[in-house]
């Protein structure tokens, strides 16, 4: 008698960090028989091993490991199709900040969130929608769950030392972030539904959250159709120093010196180099435009 076809494929970043990867690989024992596993292999493998999973038929796909990861995964899924209809998104959080599970209140918790993965509740949520240029000066496009930034932050994540984030994590971007500030100021512009807004680091929130537990745009709404954009203008030390104190002690900071509101559309331009970071990794250069899709990702949720 032939088995029959599993309904659930795990995406797994074997590269996730620290300990959590290997006990997730000695944990995969325990999980129910006919589950498919395909393991990437190199930045990208994600996305095509989604793509492959989707075309064999499978209803759910599970992105195990960080918010890159989780991108590549609705990337691919995406990339068929009807994919997104037809495909239900489980997330297993392995990675540095898992921004994403954070945002959803998934547990870190293996066999919890197993279990939502299974047996809980589904939501329908946004997804931003992104237009830029690759290193090579091509016109590319990308499709991002949680943020997307351009300044300060994807300078970090271009700076930061893969070693140290493979061991210390979210600390790694604080000091590559530090060694961002040392440079030229970045030069943004944003010319959105309402207007122009100009600053030195632009977040774009389809979530509250940034890196990590920070609610950077305090008032975002996955499923509300709308993107919010947090513009900060020239950063010092201590002025980041202090938005960030204030954050993690669940305090918005009040200052003119930020720009926060909503918007459908996006323009960005810089006046320099500068690099697009989407869900926390540089995936091309400005000029671009972002905008938002409306409840197209379905997302196993408790």
């Amino acid at each position: 008698m032939t088995s029959p076809q599993p309904s659930v494929c795990i995406i797994f970043n074997p590269a996730a960090k620290g300990d959590r990867a290997k006990k997730f690989q000695v944990a995969l024992s325990a999980l129910e028989v006919g589950v498919a596993l395909k393991p990437t292999w190199a930045p990208g493998a994600a996305r095509s091993l989604a793509a492959e999973a989707v075309r064999q038929g499978f209803s759910t796909i599970v992105a195990a490991g960080g918010d890159g990861t989780l991108n590549e995964v609705v990337n691919g899924i995406a990339d068929v199709p009807g994919g997104l209809a037809r495909c239900k998104l489980g997330v297993l959080p392995l990675g540095t900040a898992n921004v994403f599970a954070l945002e959803l209140k998934l547990p870190f918790n293996l066999k919890a969130a197993w279990k939502i993965i299974l047996h809980g509740q589904e939501t329908t949520i946004d997804l931003g929608h992104a237009v830029y240029r690759d290193l090579s000066g091509k016109t590319c496009e990308r499709l991002f769950v949680q943020l997307g930034g351009a300044g300060v932050d994807s300078r970090a994540v271009d700076l930061v030392v893969p070693r140290l984030k493979q061991k210390f994590g979210v600390p790694a971007y604080v000091i590559a972030g530090f060694k961002a500030l040392t440079r030229k100021p970045p030069a943004i512009t944003v010319s959105h539904d309402l207007g122009i807004a100009r600053g030195a680091q632009l977040i774009v929130g389809n979530g509250r959250l940034f890196a990590g537990r920070f609610p950077f745009c305090p008032g975002a709404d996955l499923r509300d159709g709308l993107l919010d954009v947090l513009l900060l203008p020239k950063l010092k030390i201590r002025l980041l120093a202090d938005f960030l104190f204030l954050l993690a002690a669940g305090k918005w900071p009040e200052s003119d010196r930020k720009t926060l509101f909503q918007s459908s559309h996006l323009r960005i331009e810089s006046e320099d180099m500068e690099f697009l970071q989407l869900d926390g990794e540089n995936v091309g250069t400005l000029p671009a435009t972002i905008t938002v899709r409306q409840r197209l990702l379905r997302v196993a949720v408790a």
